[in-house]
């Protein structure tokens, strides 16, 4: 398989140029499970680990490989062919959430992907907040994210949730499918281009390796039935890998999605909301937070009705849940500075002792 297939392009091999010159070669992320990767290069595929430098010069897990990533690898003479990661290329585009729970630590899922397909079910799944959420959490990642609603031969009111979507998807595409009777997937083919890098994110149960086996033309990932009465899924797909469609393009499966804690969204909040973003501009005060304050343009859209108070809610929700993620990252900014110093320190009072 050539690198172009697997998504290379002049982006990163400006970044491997150094690498080239040292013998090693590039290879994508395919794989990833408990810490083992699984590479493909132009020599195949094969299994790569990381050394003990690159693992000590990640400061934090966002500085470690994920599924995605291009890699700058010593290919073993062995056999069967075996890597060594040497380096991590600059990213295109990183998706990444707050760690889940009260977890105070950023969590990669995935890395260079171009188009995020954003996963609703048109059943106990659909909520528009989680849509918006998803779209938060896309546009903050440099992907470009497309809003699928499966299962539209279990809803009899798709064309109401469909008009919903569009409402708040902004720039985003949406689009009603059903694998079960087909309805809708002809619209995917814009996507599915050779060396084009797609990712499928959504909760459990809402037929990701479903749709992945559809375009994939095979059983290339398991599937279970959602539980009945709750319409929750069993998690089938248990780690991330990437799949090579017959279409050329490449896609991400993940294990479902019970939380999804933003990180790093302001720019994405502001794409997402961008039509209160743009009556917030127009306040009379620079620091209103449309609640009594006169001359708010954001209470005046809901007075008039154009803007549904409802979004304004959700909005400050997710605004507040940014900004929380951003304190948390400088102090971990601070943190790491001051551990980075007593290490310096350290080392160079090593240095200082006869030995």
């Amino acid at each position: 398989m050539t690198l172009e297939a697997l998504g290379w392009d002049p982006f990163f091999a400006g970044h491997f140029a150094a690498g080239a010159t040292q013998g090693l070669v590039p290879g994508r992320v395919m794989s990833e499970h408990r810490g083992q990767y699984q590479v493909e290069t132009t020599q195949g595929e094969m299994p790569a680990r990381l050394t003990g430098r690159v693992r000590g010069q990640a400061a934090t897990r966002e500085h470690l490989p994920v599924v995605g990533d291009w890699l700058a690898l010593e290919v073993l003479d062995e056999r069967p062919p075996q890597a060594i990661v040497r380096g991590v290329l600059p990213r295109k585009s990183k998706l990444s959430r707050r760690e889940p729970g009260s977890g105070r630590d950023e969590q990669p899922l995935a890395a260079n992907i171009d188009t995020v397909f954003l996963t609703i079910g048109l059943d106990g799944n659909y909520r528009v907040s989680r849509i918006e959420r998803y779209l938060t959490f896309a546009w903050s990642s440099g992907a470009t994210p497309v809003v699928l609603l499966t299962k539209a031969d279990l809803c009899p009111e798709r064309a109401e949730r469909v008009r919903q979507a569009q409402a708040v998807a902004g720039q985003a595409p949406v689009h009603a499918l059903s694998v079960v009777t087909g309805e809708g997937l002809e619209a995917l083919a814009q996507y599915l281009r050779p060396g084009h890098t797609l990712a499928l994110l959504g909760s459990s149960g809402v037929g990701k390796s479903t749709l992945i086996n559809h375009l994939h033309g095979s059983d290339a990932q398991r599937t279970q039935a959602v539980r009945a009465g709750d319409d929750k899924g069993r998690h089938t797909t248990t780690h991330r890998q990437l799949f090579v469609l017959p279409s050329g393009a490449l896609i991400l499966d993940t294990p479902g999605l019970r939380e999804l804690q933003l990180w790093d969204a302001e720019e994405g909040l502001a794409t997402t909301f961008a039509d209160i973003e743009a009556l917030a501009a127009r306040c009379r005060f620079a620091d209103c937070r449309h609640r009594h304050e006169p001359g708010c343009q954001v209470k005046e859209a809901i007075a008039a009705g154009t803007l549904d108070a409802a979004r304004l809610e959700r909005y400050r929700k997710l605004s507040h849940e940014t900004h929380s993620a951003a304190s948390i990252q400088e102090m971990l900014k601070t943190t790491e500075g001051r551990q980075r110093r007593k290490l310096a320190k350290m080392f160079a009072e090593m240095s200082k002792r006869p030995r």
